[in-house]
């Protein structure tokens, strides 16, 4: 159901404000560019600085401006189960094709607890249902044990994978029939060329339509390509966390002239030594800051 490059989509803001007229030309230039679906209000979305308002008005906006062109995974994780299973039950209202859920994070539960946890929404709420496992984010690293477990709840469908541990993704797919979508753009292509679908990406804001490309070689079975892709992307993919995500990421679309920057705190400016850096990783690639 989700496959190919869907982007984990910036928020931006005017004057501490979300700026959903810049949102839609973003929607727009991704649609345009080939990406196969929207992730708002993620990690790169700094949806721990949302209201639930501004959440669930993002994820509404989304879903009315894409229109069913292409898929909308609407971010819906928290710590708190009560307010996932909140943030999930409006995304399946909002009418976005799936919900993205992140292991609870600074809660450390027991492979036990994030079984339950995942368990109960996806009882409660009827909607596709992606986990997201980014253990240097949470503190917790969801166990291929407990991935094949969830995997026999019939709503439970994919598992973004970012633990940088390809042997992870392995073990996950040999244990159960679920997609694995990559979380870290630098390792999009081994985790394809071990049954990977595609990956939610942090580079697609720059460039989704090289994402794009390198996400439909691996589907083709074109790992020629696919590895020509790779190496091109993989400078930039880098640069985009050179300092705390989305920071790398926003800082470049202001160099580019798509978006202001802006950020909400405790997210900053990057500083200037890596704004350099990153300006010259742009240059490099053949984009013009």
């Amino acid at each position: 159901m989700f496959t190919g490059s869907l982007v984990a989509l910036v928020t931006p803001f005017k004057n501490g404000e979300v700026d959903y007229k810049k949102l839609k030309e973003l929607i727009e230039f991704h649609i345009k560019n080939g990406t196969s679906g929207i992730v708002p209000c993620g990690t790169t979305g700094e949806s721990a600085t949302l209201s639930f308002e501004e959440h669930e008005r993002v994820v509404g906006e989304v879903v009315s401006i894409v229109a069913g062109r292409i898929k909308v995974l609407a971010g819906t994780g928290s710590n708190n189960t009560a307010e996932a299973l909140r943030l999930t039950r409006h995304a399946k209202k909002a009418g976005a094709d799936g919900a993205l859920l992140i292991t609870p994070y600074y809660n450390k539960p027991t492979p036990e607890g994030l079984y339950q946890h995942y368990k109960l929404i996806a009882e409660e709420v009827d909607i596709p249902i992606i986990i997201y496992n980014v253990p240097s984010r949470t503190g917790i690293s969801i166990l291929p044990e407990t991935v094949a477990r969830l995997a026999e709840i019939k709503n439970i469908v994919g598992i973004k994978e970012a633990s940088g541990n390809i042997d992870q993704t392995t073990q996950i797919l040999q244990m159960c029939n679920i997609t694995v979508l990559s979380g870290d753009d630098s390792l999009t292509l081994p985790i394809m060329s071990v049954g990977g679908k595609g990956v939610i990406s942090v580079v697609a804001n720059i460039v989704p339509a090289d994402t794009a490309a390198l996400t439909k070689h691996c589907l083709d079975g074109n790992y020629e390509a696919a590895r020509k892709c790779h190496h091109k992307l993989f400078p930039l993919c880098k640069g985009m966390f050179i300092e705390t995500n989305p920071i790398p990421v926003k800082t470049a679309m202001k160099l580019l002239g798509r978006i202001n920057g802006e950020m909400r705190l405790p997210l900053c400016d990057m500083t200037k030594e890596n704004e350099n850096k990153l300006s010259k990783i742009l240059k490099e690639y053949g984009l013009k800051p």
